[in-house]
């Protein structure tokens, strides 16, 4: 089984820490975010990897090398003379998605309990594009699902932004991404944009004519690392000590 991890950000929130390594590389509970997310991956059965760099990309390349790739196929995608955003990021790795399987897509600064297994089962069942990891939780940015959990639109709680893909009295639920996808590869055949661009816009995009589901998972542990105040957290979190997946 294949899967991306979006490892490529500047980490410009988590600046100081992130002025002389990449955010891929700080550590919680004494291991870097990279790991926990590649031990995550491997504990639900993941045994190829292709992660984008850009940021103090020699770093992640050199700690990759002293561990071995973890035993695995690790696979880089080189986004060193321009950052892609999440989108063009996933479009530039489309190769290394050659086996016409749906694969995972995930960003490094997540930790997580939600059973991979059953992410990907519920995909298959659906037969969705696209299978979007989604938790009731304070955000400032929810995707909108149907009575059928299919993405309808986005909205920001900041600005109040809002794109409907539906009549409003047809969105049953506003809710937050957990940044986690399942994603058949047909999608690719399907992206017509070019350079830097965010999936979310893709997403919308292609969910005027294809299904893209939302998979909820409440009863999940999760947590974010793109904030300072949240890798404070993570060190008294007796919780988070308890999910984390050890190879």
């Amino acid at each position: 089984m294949k899967a991306m991890i979006l490892a490529a950000g500047e980490g410009t929130r988590l600046k100081p820490l992130t002025n002389n390594i990449p955010k891929a590389l700080l550590e919680i509970k004494g291991k870097p975010l990279l790991e926990h997310t590649i031990n995550y991956l491997k504990h639900f059965g993941v045994d190829e990897i292709i992660i984008n760099v850009h940021h103090f990309a020699e770093q992640i390349i050199d700690w990759l090398r002293d561990k071995k790739n973890f035993n695995i196929r690790i696979e880089l995608s080189d986004e060193t003379d321009k950052l892609l955003d999440t989108g063009g990021g996933l479009k530039k790795a489309s190769w290394f998605f050659d086996d016409n399987a749906p694969f995972f897509l995930t960003t490094v600064d997540v930790i997580t309990n939600l059973n991979l297994n059953k992410l990907y089962e519920f995909h298959i069942k659906s037969g969705a594009l696209a299978t979007l990891a989604v938790k009731k939780r304070p955000s400032t940015r929810e995707f909108l699902f149907d009575k059928d959990y299919c993405l309808c639109g986005w909205k920001s709680n900041t600005t109040g932004e809002k794109t409907l893909l539906v009549e409003e009295k047809n969105v049953k639920l506003s809710i937050a991404f957990s940044t986690i996808h399942v994603i058949s590869p047909s999608i690719f055949e399907l992206i017509t944009e070019e350079g830097p661009f965010p999936i979310t816009g893709l997403y919308l995009r292609l969910a005027k004519e294809h299904t893209i589901k939302g998979f909820v998972h409440d009863e999940s542990f999760w947590m974010e690392f793109g904030r300072i105040e949240n890798i404070e957290k993570a060190e008294k979190s007796q919780e988070l000590e308890k999910v984390l997946y050890k190879q």
